[in-house]
């Protein structure tokens, strides 16, 4: 019966790194002992506050449907949060709040692309960004940015990307592959070039902006306040406040894109969960003091598996982050080495099934975000989980000849 699928279907895949969760559970329920650095999901608890103030929002009653792009004063939250900690000044009209950010980007891109419209997407990538654009009837122009350019898009590259039928371009600071975290000034370089195209849209995705170690984040409609008027910045309490479960992503940008992101909400989902809304005032509006403790976490974190790709023997080589919780190793090393088995890696993909073949360890090659040959490792898992998870990786890799 899969002829009865619209063809569009043929233009979107599944998540890569939903299909690596999926595998870590179905290996898991077979009695296999599986360490999962493949998921972007913080182990912290949700803030207190937030915690509370679902549950008081369930005793009170609130919940039934509220305005569809959120209540008015999730809004007015949305509102200080962008004024205060990004220096973005918004009306009420000019933020939505939706089931999550990528409920935003898809319909930001299904209400703006044409068919044969460009979006300029640097790789490596989150990998659904290409996927929605196909969807939305778009072509995807992916431009790599690789280790000499410290995985970012530089002025030159994008001078020389830009095309009549450019849409949008893409930034996501901090970067989900890689950690890179854009200074204002390297946003400022990129901003100079697109003041000269007014046509071209801005998607800024800063889901991970309170995650940075040594730079501070910047938003690129803060930096240039020529690029206010086009730029819809996202953001979410998914990461920052480990809510991924709650689904509650924002934006602010004009306010015609934001109603148009309101109509197309409006015939599908509707409004994001009125008790999500709830947690999300009470997270906003609670500061972010809890998060300086993670952070130092989040750095040993780091150290450690840093050091863990230190010991590989050269089969994994790593520069330390500046944002998310994320290291993207380079696996070159390993690409031609043979395993245990005596089949030789080939790709990054060969290279993440032999680690979790024989390491147990669930990793996301670089294929799916864009650029090869590298691996995704998140440590944002317990220290225990991923002490354990180091000294199986050290071990794999010298298994490797």
């Amino acid at each position: 019966m899969s002829n009865l699928l619209a063809p569009r279907m043929s233009a979107v895949k599944e998540s890569p790194t939903g299909a690596i969760s999926g595998k870590v559970r179905d290996l898991v329920k077979e009695g296999k002992r599986v360490i999962n650095l493949g998921e972007g999901e913080l182990d912290f608890d949700t803030p207190e506050a937030a915690k509370l103030a679902g549950i008081q929002a369930i005793c009170n009653g609130q919940t039934k449907y509220t305005d569809v792009g959120g209540t008015i004063e999730l809004k007015d939250a949305i509102v200080r949060k962008f004024k205060d900690e990004n220096n973005l000044v918004y009306a009420s009209d000019e933020v939505i709040a939706s089931s999550g950010a990528k409920q935003i980007i898809f319909n930001a891109f299904l209400a703006t692309i044409s068919p044969g419209d460009e979006v300029i997407i640097p790789a490596p990538y989150w990998v659904s960004y290409p996927d929605i654009v196909n969807l939305a009837g778009g072509v995807p122009v992916i431009v790599e940015c690789g280790e000499d350019s410290c995985f970012k898009l530089t002025p030159q590259v994008l001078e020389a990307t830009l095309t009549e039928k450019t849409t949008w371009i893409v930034l996501n600071t901090p970067n989900n592959p890689t950690g890179a975290v854009y200074t204002a000034r390297e946003l400022r370089a990129l901003a100079d070039v697109l003041a000269h195209y007014p046509r071209v849209l801005v998607m800024s995705d800063e889901i991970y902006e309170h995650i940075t170690y040594d730079h501070s984040h910047e938003s690129i409609a803060a930096v240039d306040s020529r690029l206010h008027e086009r730029t819809l910045t996202i953001n979410g309490v998914s990461k920052v406040y480990s809510m991924t479960g709650w689904r509650l992503g924002f934006a602010g940008g004009p306010a015609w894109l934001i109603r148009a992101l309101e109509v197309l909400q409006s015939q599908s989902t509707s409004n994001p969960s009125s008790i999500s809304q709830a947690a999300a005032i009470a997270a906003l509006d609670g500061g972010t003091d809890f998060l300086a403790p993670r952070m130092q976490i989040l750095r040993k974190r780091r150290a450690r598996v840093m050091d863990a790709i230190a010991q590989s023997g050269g089969r994994l080589s790593c520069n330390e982050t500046e944002g998310t919780f994320y290291l993207y190793a380079n696996c070159t090393g390993m690409i031609g080495c043979k395993t245990p088995s005596g089949k030789v890696i080939e790709s990054d993909i060969d290279a993440a099934d032999f680690l979790l073949d024989e390491g147990g360890l669930a990793m996301v090659p670089g294929t799916a975000f864009g650029l090869a040959p590298y691996l995704r490792i998140a440590y944002s898992i317990a220290d225990n989980e991923l002490e354990e998870a180091c000294n199986l990786l050290v071990e794999a890799c010298n298994k490797l000849s």
